[in-house]
């Protein structure tokens, strides 16, 4: 076993199934589907159970749940879209929980990342991509949604240069958004990876010791990435969408 053989098994998506046909296309149900389908059931049915029976003063667990609730609502989005923006904070705390889920079932042994997948954080950026011109439209119409991505006073015979610039600027964003959550979080599985992989390169008892005491302090500091790069895709999500909001 050597480290290419460790990151093929435990971060590249392998197939589990044949999966299904739409209109033609064959979908593979791999590992990484497997697990956002875990994220997304643990989140549907467990957050509802919460709120069942919610307490006037919550604590332990549904303490934890509403400060995270309350932070992403009061600190993140209404700062960045102002109090037009509070119809969305339902989609900001659904992107907040699912990240933050599926990154930490991630770190399960045996499981996988599939926010270490670049196609997953694509499509959640797609989300927030089309959630910014959803919002404009609906507060601006469409016109005046487009006329927002011309700068304020701008000469008349610049207007055919920026537009497609401005434009362009939408799908930039959408390209930050996935590399960031993706490399963030492929790259410190990485690292553990290639500690680990020490052990059977160099076939030495006395490098084991220090390489699983490596990988394990990398562990903790993934748990801490976990919830930061949820709350930077969740941050920069809000600032873009309040950016259409708030054109000014």
């Amino acid at each position: 076993m050597d480290f290419l053989h460790l990151l093929e098994h435990h971060i590249l998506d392998h197939p589990v199934s044949a999966g299904f046909t739409i209109f033609g296309l064959r979908l593979a149900i791999t590992k990484h589907v497997i697990m956002m389908w875990i994220s997304g059931g643990l989140l549907v049915v467990g957050l509802p159970l919460l709120a069942r029976r919610w307490p006037v003063v919550p604590s332990g667990f549904r303490g934890m749940i509403e400060a995270f609730v309350v932070y992403v609502r009061d600190e993140v989005v209404l700062p960045n879209t102002g109090e037009v923006g509070r119809p969305y904070v339902p989609y900001f705390l659904t992107l907040f929980f699912f990240i933050l889920v599926t990154n930490l079932i991630g770190l399960i042994p045996g499981s996988a990342t599939a926010t270490g997948n670049i196609a997953v954080t694509a499509a959640l950026s797609l989300c927030t991509l089309a959630l910014i011109n959803i919002a404009g439209i609906r507060k601006y119409g469409v016109v005046h949604h487009v006329h927002n991505f011309i700068p304020h006073g701008l000469p008349g015979w610049l207007v055919p240069l920026m537009l497609p610039l401005e434009i362009g600027g939408l799908f930039t964003r959408a390209f930050a958004l996935t590399i960031r959550l993706f490399a963030n979080m492929i790259a410190g599985h990485v690292v553990i990876l290639a500690f680990l992989s020490l052990i059977f390169l160099l076939g030495s008892v006395f490098i084991a010791v220090p390489s699983v005491l490596l990988a394990v302090g990398l562990m903790m500091l993934e748990i801490f990435v976990c919830f930061l790069q949820a709350y930077i895709f969740t941050l920069l999500s809000s600032i873009f969408v309040g950016g259409s909001l708030n054109p000014h």
